[in-house]
C-alpha cells in the first residue's frame, strides 16, 4: 500500500477528485474512478482527473467517469485545473493551455490577490449540429446533437421541471443513434441570454452540472435562433457564461471552479 494525496474539485456543483500525477503517478486509473467516485465506501465524486506532464501543453489532463469509462473533454475540470495548477504553484501564467483527448486548450485564468476567481476556456470549435429525429417512443420527439469534444443530445422542453430525466436520460444515453453513447441535457428558455438545463452524462448519470453540456446547449440553441450569441446557462450546481458567434468560430466559456478539500488515501501498488 502507499499514500497518495488528492484534491475534491467542483465546477457548478459538478465534483472530481484530481490527483497531481508530476508528484503522483496512478495506474489503474479506471479503476480508482469506479472505486473512489461511489459516495458511500469511496471519496464520493462524478469521476476522477489526472492532471499529467504533456509535450504538447502546459499540462496534461485525463478524465475517468463514476464508471471508469474515459471522456474526450470536461470544461468544468478544465477550469478547476486552471485553478489547482495556480494556486498550488505548478505555474505563474494566467493563460495555460491543457493537452485533452479532444485536442489542445486554452485557458485565462482571472486571479485576484492570488487567487484564481473565474476562468475561461476557450473550447474550440463546435461540431456535429445537427437536428435528429429520436423517433415515436418519447413525448418529445426532435433533439439536437452538438460535439463538444464529447457528443451531445439537446432537448427542449416548455417546462424543464416535468422531465423525469432518471428515467429518460439512460434511455437516451443508450438509444440505438449513438452506438458510443451520449450525455444528454434538457433546457428550457427562461428568456433571452438565459437557459434552464439538466443533465444526464454519459458514465455518470445525473450530475449538478457539464460544462461541455452547457456549452452544447447555447449552441443549439443559437443556431436554431432561441438565444442569442451570448448566454447563461443555468444547471442545477451553478451557471456559465456561453459566448459563441457562430458557424466556425471559437466558443468561450467563464465560469468559477471550488476547491472543496485535500485528503490522503491508500492505493495498492
Amino acid at each position: 500500500m502507499r499514500k497518495i494525496e488528492f484534491t475534491k474539485m467542483h465546477g457548478a456543483g459538478n465534483d472530481y477528485i484530481y490527483i497531481n500525477a508530476f508528484k503522483y503517478p496512478v495506474e489503474n486509473p479506471e479503476r480508482l474512478a469506479v472505486k473512489w467516485s461511489k459516495p458511500h465506501t469511496g471519496i464520493g465524486s462524478d469521476g476522477l482527473v489526472i492532471i499529467e506532464p504533456s509535450d504538447k501543453a502546459d499540462f496534461g489532463m485525463r478524465i475517468f467517469n463514476a464508471d471508469g469509462s474515459e471522456a474526450g473533454m470536461c470544461g468544468n475540470a478544465s477550469r478547476c485545473i486552471g485553478k489547482y495548477v495556480y494556486e498550488s504553484g505548478l505555474t505563474h501564467k494566467t493563460e495555460i493551455s491543457l493537452e485533452t483527448r479532444s485536442g489542445i486548450k486554452f485557458l485565462q485564468l482571472n486571479v485576484k490577490n492570488g487567487i484564481v476567481e473565474t476562468v475561461t476556456v476557450d473550447m474550440g470549435v463546435p461540431s456535429g449540429i445537427k437536428k435528429i429525429d429520436l423517433g415515436s417512443n418519447f413525448h418529445f420527439i426532435n433533439g439536437t446533437t452538438v460535439n463538444m469534444g464529447n457528443p451531445h443530445l439537446v432537448i427542449f422542453v416548455d417546462d424543464i421541471s416535468q422531465i423525469d430525466l432518471k428515467t429518460d436520460g439512460p434511455v437516451l444515453e443508450r438509444h440505438p443513434l449513438f452506438p458510443d453513447r451520449v450525455n444528454v441535457e434538457f433546457a428550457q428558455i427562461i428568456k433571452p441570454g438565459l437557459i434552464r438545463m439538466r443533465v444526464w452524462e454519459r458514465g455518470s448519470g445525473i450530475t449538478m452540472a457539464c460544462g461541455t453540456g452547457a456549452c452544447a446547449t447555447a449552441v443549439a440553441a443559437i443556431s436554431i435562433g432561441l438565444c442569442p450569441n451570448e448566454t447563461d446557462v443555468e444547471m442545477d450546481g451553478g451557471t456559465l457564461h456561453i459566448s459563441w458567434q457562430g458557424n466556425d468560430k471559437h466558443l468561450y466559456m467563464t465560469g468559477k471552479a471550488t476547491k472543496v478539500f485535500d485528503g490522503t488515501i491508500e492505493i495498492n501498488n
